[in-house]
């Protein structure tokens, strides 16, 4: 089991900092939430970057469907060059529910059309991280590749790892995990409304159900070799072990491999930042 942390809020600077603490504390991840219009979750990864030697850092999550499958390229490749292979990006179809500033900068809201543009935008990336000559013309999307400014491959091979956001009761979800590196779970209601991207609303019983349909059929295909990394988030008791424990290990022995620590009822609090320190200073919860 490895443990990250998610930074709820704040600035570049701050967000360097908290990285480095995490890293001291013995955290295995340190991640930023990537917004239309907010902090850059980039400069924000640079900063990190250069703060930290081991830790992974990376985006939980990036909705490609709103971004240019090129400048995404450039900049994943970047910062995992920058950090010497730490990268990790989460990707999703994004929540643009009301004040997140997809509407009100004319963002696409349509379900169907943000999938078609994610898989599309991942198809495009994951070919410009080879560095190879391509040619990719989609519904949405296309792309020619080289010119003459392209940057290096990034250091991760076979490439920097993709989590990605399945349901874990609908099979057209789970199956755009089958091509890629990571499980993030959610649960998406009866009625087609879903809980938040990355969610504990499920059961144990419904993730194990999950991680096995994928692993089973990534097994039958061979066309994905790489580990599978499932990835719950939740918040547990800096000092409380055994609390700690009664909320993770369902989840480990479920498939979990990642726990992310996640203090989201920080923002906006008077001390929230005070909070999210204390709790990366008290370092990551143990199951084993």
């Amino acid at each position: 089991m490895k443990y990250g942390f998610v930074f709820p809020w704040g600035d570049a600077r701050t967000a360097s900092e908290f990285a480095r603490e995490a890293e001291n504390a013995g955290w295995d991840g340190f991640f930023v939430w990537e917004g239309v219009y907010a902090e850059d979750a980039w400069v924000m990864l640079a900063a990190c970057a250069m703060t930290t030697t081991k830790i992974r850092i990376g985006t939980l999550l990036t909705p490609p469907s709103r971004r240019r499958p090129h400048k995404l390229a450039s900049e994943t490749s970047s910062i995992d060059r920058l950090s010497n292979g730490r990268l990790i990006l989460s990707v999703g179809l994004g929540a643009p529910h009301e004040g997140s500033g997809w509407e009100e900068f004319g963002e696409i809201i349509d379900r169907k059309t943000r999938a078609e543009r994610m898989d599309e935008s991942l198809e495009i990336l994951t070919r410009l991280w080879q560095s190879e000559p391509f040619e990719y013309n989609g519904k949405h999307f296309r792309a020619r590749a080289p010119i003459f400014s392209q940057p290096p491959p990034p250091v991760q091979k076979p490439r920097i790892p993709i989590w990605v956001v399945g349901a874990v009761n609908r099979e057209k979800s789970l199956r755009r995990v089958l091509k890629y590196d990571g499980l993030l779970p959610t649960l998406v209601a009866e009625k087609g409304e879903t809980t938040p991207e990355v969610s504990a609303s499920f059961t144990p019983e419904q993730l194990r159900a999950a991680v096995d349909w994928i692993r089973a059929r990534r097994k039958a295909s061979g066309a994905n070799e790489t580990p599978l990394d499932v990835i719950v988030e939740n918040q547990t008791p800096g000092d409380d072990a055994a609390r700690a424990r009664e909320i993770i290990k369902p989840y480990a022995d479920a498939g979990a491999t990642w726990h992310i620590e996640s203090l989201w009822d920080t923002m906006g609090a008077a001390d929230g930042q005070q909070q999210v320190l204390r709790r990366l200073r008290q370092g990551p919860p143990q199951v084993d």
